[in-house]
């Protein structure tokens, strides 16, 4: 018998929005509220709203936290100076792959990891294990809900839906957080637009969703949060990274922290090995300025050098064009061709992002 999916505490609020409703990560979520290409477009030059309340909020205290924490991820935990303080990393196997990408903020009383929802079972699961022995207490927060609220006038609509917040949130630089009592609000987001993302108490979720509604903020989903994030040249777990891939090959190099020296996170041996040996892929941007569009798994031919793949492909409404995400030989330079339906079609190779804050970034 077949489980039926999970409900956020948002449900309700998008049937009543009037979402289309589709299984994602075994919950049912909001594609769209009626035109995909519309929520896009109003994130880019305005407020949109997800609920991104499948995902995994876990609270992390005990005296061998932040030692377990170092030893666990490739990023350190050192780094955070300050309660709120935000630090994105891979979480590696021995091996050197992805187990999830995930954030983890300093908390009052330990930390707070925010992991994946499609990797939920997986991640509890080796926290377990590699905490084992350890005074690390998990604490799954299940009765917390998520929105993010994206666009250059984010900010600035829920700042007047919590106009008693406003001064501390407007102060907020990027990759910082604020606890307010249960809720929890971060200037971070997957869009590539300024932005906040707010846990809140699961019951206290409809309402705020609504107030967000009145202030002008419309409700968005999965559909647009994938060609944003896309857009903004950010990775999507078991698409452009897995548990077979490296961040160096994954353009995650910049969240490994190699000093100290001494720190030895699982998976760093395998890293430095494969640096010595000579990383044989990196991670790429794609444009295609004719016809088509760039799907995930198509080949990318490198002329002389060699073959490798997309991993995420679009067609970027920002750009009105096709854009992907694709790992290929570490010496291709400026130009590749890409296999649409057994024709090989001109693409140009640009650095990631294609888009920052609504704009093109890409020379």
């Amino acid at each position: 018998m077949t489980q039926a999916p999970r409900r956020t505490p948002l449900y309700q609020s998008h049937i009543d929005a009037g979402a289309k409703m589709v299984e994602f990560a075994g919950w049912s979520m909001p594609i769209h509220y009626g035109s995909q290409l519309k929520e896009h477009e109003v994130v880019r030059a305005d407020a949109g709203m997800f609920d991104v309340s499948h995902m995994v909020v876990i609270d992390i205290t005990g005296a061998d936290a932040r030692d377990w924490l170092r030893s666990l991820l490739a990023n350190d935990v050192a780094k955070l100076g300050f309660v709120g303080k935000a630090l994105y990393s891979g979480m590696l196997n021995e091996q050197g792959g992805v187990i999830d990408d995930l954030i983890v903020y300093l908390a009052e009383t330990g930390y707070r990891m925010v992991v994946n929802a499609g990797t939920r079972e997986k991640d509890i699961a080796w926290l377990k294990k590699t905490s084992e022995g350890r005074d690390v207490t998990l604490t799954v927060r299940d009765d917390l809900a998520m929105l993010a609220v994206q666009g250059p006038n984010a900010i600035d609509k829920v700042c007047a839906v919590k106009p008693d917040w406003a001064e501390q949130i407007r102060g907020l630089k990027v990759f910082q957080g604020l606890p307010f009592g249960e809720w929890f609000v971060a200037r971070t987001g997957y869009t590539g637009e300024d932005g906040l993302e707010i846990m809140v108490p699961a019951a206290e979720a409809p309402a705020f969703f609504t107030a967000l509604i009145g202030a002008g903020v419309t409700p968005t989903g999965l559909g647009a949060r994938d060609t944003l994030r896309l857009e903004a040249g950010m990775n999507l777990y078991g698409h452009d990274m897995d548990e077979s891939i490296s961040p160096l090959e994954a353009g995650m190099g910049w969240t490994v922290a190699w000093e100290p020296a001494e720190r030895d996170f699982i998976g760093r041996k395998a890293l430095e090995a494969q640096k010595v040996a000579g990383v044989a892929m990196k991670q790429v941007g794609l444009v295609m300025e004719s016809r088509g569009v760039l799907r995930e798994g198509m080949r990318v031919v490198v002329d002389g050098i060699g073959e490798g793949v997309i991993t995420s492909g679009t067609f970027s409404p920002t750009l009105k064009l096709s854009i992907a995400i694709a790992r290929v030989p570490k010496a291709t330079a400026d130009v590749a061709a890409v296999d649409l339906r057994g024709t090989l079609t001109l693409v140009r190779v640009v650095k990631l992002p294609f888009v920052r804050n609504g704009k093109k970034v890409y020379e």
